[in-house]
């Protein structure tokens, strides 16, 4: 591993790992989007290539010389309306960079994958990297989505490519300006956590991500999938726990899942009828309920992997979005 492309390598993870990447001295290329915001990516010295995943001669390009590609770049949204546009860079992306890698014979692929992608746990045991997919009755556009940029990867497995994915949970840390893990942490802050839910999830810090990323390069089987979680938290334990590192309000009230769908469905409406997205969407909260907890045990045990207690992750990311005045 020398020369790396980055796909996504403006974004919250792409961004991250092309610090550290360049920090261990390789040669690091971000491909982007003319229009992406460099607000990641201005203080590193990556060379940046202009190109969309959904354009496979951009991709061509973009991969030529370099004989590791990872590729993070996806579209997170809960909006059907957006669905089309998901699919085609979540899905149609993944299809193009498999055959770009395999065109220009790219030693290593690690497609950045989800826990999305693996099924849920029935009975508050671990999911792990054999739990098949069984989100098919959830309305889901990302699940579904994730789950099939995977068997894009597997397609290219059987044709030759050396590709490996890794899952991610939910991703905290420094570096996620749009607040899509750190909403739990805004949400508290601001006294906008107004109730919990019943359930649970995984909750990870960016650097053991990163690091995971790369040890995957380096130490993963081809074919294979790894799950890159963190702690397994009730949404109340969350909750209580980051409101002890950054102040605010603890919520109180446990909101029924049915009354939360129900609300959901008043802000599907709305988007409808202004042709804006919504903060809170059906989609969004497709899931709720589910006690979504993983084991990254295959991760430890092939990749080195470990994980940051979830206090020392918050703490860690409130501190950036403080020192970024975010929060």
């Amino acid at each position: 591993m020398k020369n790396i492309l980055i796909t996504g390598g403006t974004g919250f993870i792409g961004s991250n790992l092309a610090a550290a990447l360049l920090q261990q001295g390789f040669a690091v290329r971000i491909l982007r989007r003319r229009t992406s915001s460099l607000t990641n990516v201005e203080h590193l010295s990556a060379e940046h290539r202009i190109g969309d995943v959904r354009d496979v001669d951009s991709l061509r390009a973009a991969i030529r010389g370099c004989d590791t590609v990872f590729h993070t770049a996806a579209m997170v949204t809960f909006w059907k309306p957006l669905r089309q546009l998901q699919s085609e860079v979540n899905v149609g992306g993944t299809r193009n960079v498999v055959e770009a890698c395999l065109s220009e014979n790219v030693e290593r692929l690690v497609h950045t994958s989800s826990i999305a992608a693996i099924g849920h746990p029935t009975d508050r045991s671990l999911a792990d990297e054999t739990t098949p997919f069984n989100w098919q009755n959830v309305d889901s556009g990302y699940k579904n989505s994730k789950h099939l940029a995977e068997q894009e990867i597997a397609g290219g497995v059987a044709r030759g490519l050396n590709a490996v994915m890794v899952n991610p949970g939910v991703v905290i840390g420094p570096g996620d300006v749009h607040f899509n893990g750190g909403k739990l942490i805004q949400s508290v802050k601001k006294h906008q956590a107004l109730f919990y839910i019943k359930g649970g999830m995984n909750i990870v810090f960016i650097e053991d991500v990163v690091r995971g990323h790369i040890s995957a390069a380096v130490n993963g089987k081809t074919g294979e999938r790894y799950i890159l979680g963190g702690e397994n938290l009730t949404h109340k334990q969350a909750f209580q726990i980051t409101a002890e590192i950054v102040g605010g309000v603890v919520p109180r009230i446990q909101m029924p899942v049915p009354l939360l769908k129900l609300a959901a469905k008043f802000f599907d409406m709305a988007g409808m009828v202004t042709k804006r997205q919504p903060m809170v969407t059906s989609e969004l909260f497709s899931g709720a309920g589910f006690f979504n907890w993983y084991s990254s045990e295959k991760a430890r045990r092939e990749l080195s992997y470990t994980i940051t207690p979830f206090r020392e992750a918050v703490a860690r990311t409130y501190e950036w979005y403080r020192e970024k005045q975010l929060l």
